[in-house]
């Protein structure tokens, strides 16, 4: 994938302020600190994108993002251990829930982990949510620049084996530090958009034939 434009459009928390769903949508998930903006940027090569911050819970909102005037993404606020009021923090799983239920234009999400961590109750419980929703998912396993080749083809089996729910080809290593993985990503990413557009595109025009 080329990209060759990407700008911020805008946040928000309930879905009459989100930005319009007539574009195909991809949204990245994932506890704080786990590299999801770091990841956006890195996917678009625009640096200062997405906000990345090595302070947990940065991203209290979500944040919609128009990719080459054609598709956007959605950062969502980060979950887990992040330092924020609990109230704060108590308002993101209804509004992640609602997004990811009711967004009409959602095509895949993307989950986010550190492959150092192992997956945990609040990831798992996410993708069988998804799954439920018939929501296509795929796992990226980051920061793998921080163990050896080893280890990571150590931890890699690990996960894999640990995630009955998800099938091998949907979980990618990766790293925001190198570039590692990118493009293998893209074309993840390529692919979902690609088939579900022509899925949805044949339903209209079976919709279009049968009135």
């Amino acid at each position: 994938m080329k990209v060759t434009s990407a700008e911020f459009v805008k946040s928000a928390a309930k879905a009459a302020h989100y930005a319009p769903d007539t574009l195909p949508e991809v949204a990245f998930a994932g506890r704080s600190n786990s590299g999801k903006s770091t990841l956006i940027n890195t996917l678009t090569g625009y640096h200062r994108l997405a906000k990345a911050s090595t302070s947990p819970g940065r991203t209290q909102l979500i944040q919609f993002f128009l990719i080459n005037k054609t598709f956007s993404f959605a950062d969502l606020p980060g979950y887990g251990y992040a330092k924020v009021p609990a109230a704060v923090k108590a308002s993101w799983r209804p509004m992640i829930e609602t997004y990811l239920r009711e967004r009409g234009n959602l095509r895949l999400v993307v989950l986010v982990a550190d492959i150092r961590r192992d997956i945990s109750d609040d990831e798992r419980l996410l993708i069988d949510w998804l799954t439920l929703y018939d929501r296509p998912v795929m796992l990226v396993l980051s920061k793998i620049d921080k163990l050896s080749r080893n280890q990571q083809f150590l931890r890699l089996k690990q996960i894999r084996s640990s995630l009955n729910a998800l099938p091998t080809e949907a979980i990618f290593p990766y790293s925001g530090h190198t570039g590692e993985g990118k493009e293998k990503i893209w074309f993840h990413i390529e692919h979902i958009l690609e088939s579900k557009t022509n899925i949805l595109q044949q339903v209209r025009d079976s919709s279009d034939f049968l009135d």
